[in-house]
């Protein structure tokens, strides 16, 4: 298995990277929105106005 961030062989002790400056790297990248998960909005079948939202008064 190689580190996800430098591809060097990884270090049982911080397994899946190769260091603990490689973790730090990717804790980093999670901390400033770098990664996202993928979301695909739900259509509205019925088109009523989500309760939610209100109208703003």
């Amino acid at each position: 298995m190689t580190c996800p961030i430098c591809s060097k062989p990884t270090h049982p002790d911080y397994r899946p990277f190769c260091s603990r400056r490689c973790a730090d790297v990717d804790l980093g990248k999670w901390l400033h929105e770098a990664y996202r998960v993928p979301v695909t909005p739900a259509d509205d079948e019925d088109g009523a106005p989500d309760p939610d939202e209100g109208d703003g008064a």
